[in-house]
């Protein structure tokens, strides 16, 4: 474990609850990415944090869109944990990884950085940039971009370099037993899908969704199971000035039909059949992300209201013994059109509950009222 100086080591007794919540919001353009933490996923007896001198108001010298979401991601506990203890060096993916570990070594590096006592001014980022650029050279030079498109570039390398998969099997082309129960068939899809990938990233972030066809002619069911990174919701098409997040998801697993050229093929009758389709969370993931539906790309004047606390989804799960609560820990504001813009943010220490902005190079505490107010856009992106 990594130790730095007049840090205390304090054992948590008694968390239970963990949250995050990165959400992007733009205020002429609307856009919104959420992501959140769901408040089962730590238990006291097995974390350690670091506390009364464990305090990030540093910056970077990057670009606001890389800036804003670095700062939310080192807000995410358990995140935080796996880099700051230096767990991931163990894991690292030498034979399929493209950049063979240097890409999370870089980013522990910067996260290590940020978070270390007694610095200040920027933060060196010239490391983490070269091997993110070598990663993704579409993040090359100094041009802004989309920040969800680079929060999900930085999670597929910091997946690919702890990838606990050394060697690739071969393609499984049988199809999961349809006698199995949903739970069991769940479980064998998810197994499926961790024989190529298994990582910490892939146990914080990726979750599974459950997909229901049902024929109109023979009754006959057929479900589904595939992982998801994060969530395409829709807005309502009817919706005028204000939607709740809950309008979002209700159209998301609202029963769809399918008919015409999108007929899919009955199992049982053998036919293209008209169907009923359906979505349920199957599996939830610790780190919970919203993106847009790909039909929503322009401008938006919608305001989509989301609970700061407890927001709950078990209306939206596949089974009811899992847990489905979150809670807000971070907001990435984007200021500007779809073109052009600045992003900040606004971060919750994930020990100390205190909040603050992160605009560029000034860091300043700030209030909850203030990240309330951000609530007032769509969150999609």
């Amino acid at each position: 474990m990594v130790q730095f100086p007049n840090w205390k080591l304090v054992k948590n007794e008694k968390s239970s609850l963990v949250e995050f919540d990165l959400d992007l919001e733009c205020s002429s353009v609307s856009l919104s990415l959420r992501l959140l933490m769901r408040l089962d996923t730590i238990s006291g007896d097995a974390h350690f944090y670091l506390r009364d001198f464990f305090s990030n108001t540093k910056h970077f010298d990057i670009s606001c869109f890389m800036n804003s979401i670095i700062q939310c991601l080192s807000n995410i506990r358990c995140l935080l944990e796996y880099i700051i203890k230096e767990d991931y060096l163990s894991d690292i993916n030498t034979t399929l990884s493209t950049m063979k570990g240097e890409l999370i070594k870089a980013f522990g590096n910067l996260l290590r950085d940020l978070w270390r006592d007694g610095a200040t001014g920027p933060v060196n980022t010239g490391p983490f940039k070269a091997q993110i650029q070598r990663f993704a050279p579409v993040f090359t030079g100094y041009a802004q971009h989309d920040a969800q498109e680079f929060l999900r570039k930085l999670l597929e390398g910091l997946h690919e370099d702890v990838n606990r998969v050394t060697q690739r099997p071969k393609p499984n082309i049988q199809e999961i037993e349809q006698d199995l129960d949903d739970r069991e068939k769940a479980i064998e899809a998810w197994k499926r899908y961790l024989r190529y990938d298994d990582s910490k990233i892939v146990d914080m972030f990726v979750g599974q969704l459950k997909s229901c066809l049902q024929c109109s002619v023979c009754g006959h069911k057929s479900n589904t199971f595939d992982p998801f990174w994060d969530l395409s919701l829709p807005i309502p098409s009817k919706s005028i000035g204000q939607v709740r997040l809950s309008n979002c998801l209700d159209l998301f697993t609202k029963e769809e039909v399918l008919d015409g050229d999108e007929k899919p093929k009955c199992s049982k009758c053998n036919e293209r059949r008209k169907m009923t389709k359906s979505f349920y969370i199957q599996k939830f993931p610790k780190v919970l992300r919203f993106s847009p539906h790909e039909r929503w790309r322009g401008k938006l004047g919608y305001i989509v209201d989301f609970p700061l606390d407890n927001l709950d989804l078990s209306n939206y799960a596949a089974c009811t013994t899992i847990s489905t609560r979150y809670r807000l820990i971070s907001v990435v504001n984007h200021s500007g059109t779809s073109l052009s813009g600045h992003y900040t943010a606004y971060c919750k220490h994930p020990y100390l509950n205190t909040w603050h902005e992160y605009n560029d190079s000034r860091v300043s505490s700030t209030r909850q009222n203030r990240i309330c107010s951000a609530e007032a856009y769509v969150p999609l992106l």
